[in-house]
């Protein structure tokens, strides 16, 4: 039995969870995964009080609390009934096609009969733009809608397709060939063509479920799932054991390499030939230098005789905190003057969403925008860093949106000005342009090579979410010392940024080679 989460999963995965069942349930859950989970369940709980409590006389709720069997049983029983809205629908396993289903909701088709699903999720399922077509979240009303487009999300395509195929078989799908989807910001249903869809969906539901009943054979191959996979230690060991070219050519990579007779990491390495065409995720030859860097052992390889980076008389290094997509509630940053360092976080611990988040930006701005104005007084160059600059100007311009008007809360224009300039330094861009990274680019890969580590040895995006909760007391009083960890874990990433510009200033040269000498 497969759910519509193997239809997006790596193959060798769904073979190996249908060889040993067991093995995913007993292992640890990923502390990232973890978080993702509750949030998806805190996000359905949000969305069922506020649907369920418009119209509380139009919903059938399924008991959660029972078999599944059971919830299978009460949502047959409310569709032939002929319920307007169930929550909690859960559909009867077919064990002769091998699907099982759920989603949050069942809204009945008044025109056509049958049903349409409608999960609720966790992430983003449109963009501000145009094109995409919607509904409101209490009547079924699709229709184009002028402000947003739609962000694709296959799992979620296959998920309310799985469903739709099962309400299929039972003659309760709706003949409009429609599903929708509830996001994270929860104002209104993302409706899917399912026309689209569906034949992708069966011929990936063909695949998996012949995996999983061992009709495929399968082998490991490196995927981006792999670091939170339960089985990636026993597939990693045959992969470094068979020297596989996956281990430097990820995912789509590895198969393409494949298709060409290409298998192992030597062989990769000894590429002669004209590039293949289509390469996805860069350069070809940087793939092959990759290759050759795996069997010198090198961490980072020099694309140019001479390393560069911008330097100033006065330099700050600026790294964001944020809790999912509530907002940014700590700006820490290090003054770097005359050898001198200092750091300073500007932080808000009232649980976010808050609008104390505007103080403390407000004051992240403020003090920031006074180190500026004040080296160009005194004749001085300026220049602000950060890693990755993505996600800082997306809270930064989002925070000049969402608080306009208060104390202290600069522009748009503001914003765009600043970080168009050429005193805003992406690190994460300087790397890029001049080293090819083996393993990976991340600032918890590339600053250990300049001599820097963490002082928190659980340091990390995901692990910092939990310190969070604990900090603002989510789940129970606020823990002081989860605060001083996060600070001390912020103030480690921008002296690692600093480390890492003064490095390639003084050092990479020396210690890093050049691609054309491997």
């Amino acid at each position: 039995m497969i759910d519509s989460g193997a239809l997006t999963r790596c193959r060798h995965r769904v073979r190996l969870d249908g060889l040993f069942p067991g093995k995913s349930a007993s292992e640890p859950v990923d502390t990232g995964v973890k978080q993702r989970q509750d949030a998806a369940i805190a996000k359905r709980a949000e969305i069922a009080e506020l649907v369920i409590g418009a119209a509380p006389e139009r919903w059938v709720k399924i008991n959660p609390d029972q078999s599944a069997s059971a919830q299978a049983r009460d949502t047959l029983a409310a569709c032939e009934a002929g319920a307007d809205r169930i929550w909690g629908a859960v559909l009867p396993v077919e064990r002769d096609t091998g699907r099982k289903g759920r989603c949050e909701m069942l809204i009945r088709d008044d025109e056509g009969g049958g049903y349409i699903p409608v999960i609720v999720v966790n992430h983003k399922v449109t963009d501000p733009g145009q094109g995409a077509i919607t509904s409101g979240l209490f009547e079924w009303e699709p229709a184009v809608d002028p402000k947003r487009k739609v962000r694709s999300q296959v799992r979620d395509q296959m998920r309310v397709a799985q469903v739709y195929r099962m309400l299929e078989r039972r003659g309760l799908a709706s003949p409009s060939l429609t599903a929708g989807a509830i996001g994270y910001n929860g104002d209104c249903v993302l409706v899917h063509d399912l026309s689209a869809i569906l034949d992708d969906y069966d011929e990936r539901f063909a695949d998996r479920i012949a995996v999983a009943r061992g009709e495929v054979l399968t082998s490991p191959s490196q995927v981006s799932e792999c670091k939170s996979c339960p089985w990636w230690t026993e597939c990693k060991q045959e992969l470094v054991r068979n020297r596989d070219v996956s281990l430097v050519a990820v995912g789509s990579r590895a198969e393409l390499l494949r298709d060409v007779g290409c298998n192992t990491i030597d062989q990769l390495a000894a590429w002669d030939g004209e590039p293949l065409e289509d390469w996805p995720h860069g350069n070809f030859d940087d793939a092959v230098v990759i290759a050759k860097a795996s069997l010198a052992d090198a961490p980072l390889v020099r694309r140019f005789e001479k390393i560069s980076v911008t330097r100033a008389d006065i330099e700050i290094d600026v790294d964001m905190e944020s809790y999912q997509e509530h907002g940014a509630y700590l700006w820490g940053t290090l003054l770097n003057v005359g050898g001198f360092s200092m750091y300073r976080g500007f932080a808000t611990w009232d649980p976010l969403p808050t609008r104390d988040e505007a103080r403390s930006f407000a004051e992240f701005w403020g003090w920031l925008m006074a180190e500026r104005a004040a080296a160009a007084a005194s004749g001085k160059t300026f220049a602000a860093y950060c890693y990755s600059r993505s996600a800082e100007d997306k809270w930064l311009l989002d925070s000049a949106r969402r608080f306009a008007g208060e104390p202290g809360i600069p522009s748009k224009d503001e914003i765009r000005e600043f970080i168009d300039s050429p005193q805003w330094v992406d690190i994460y861009q300087a790397v890029s342009d001049q080293f090819i990274c083996p393993n990976g680019k991340g600032l918890k890969k590339i600053a250990p090579v300049a001599g820097f580590n963490w002082r928190d040895a659980e340091a990390g995006g995901e692990a910092s979410m939990a310190w969070y909760r604990e900090a603002v007391g989510y789940d129970g009083e606020p823990d002081e010392t989860q605060r001083t960890r996060i600070l001390q874990y912020n103030e480690d990433d921008v002296i690692a940024t600093k480390v890492l510009r003064e490095w390639m200033t003084d050092r990479a040269e020396k210690e890093i080679p050049l691609a054309s000498e491997l």
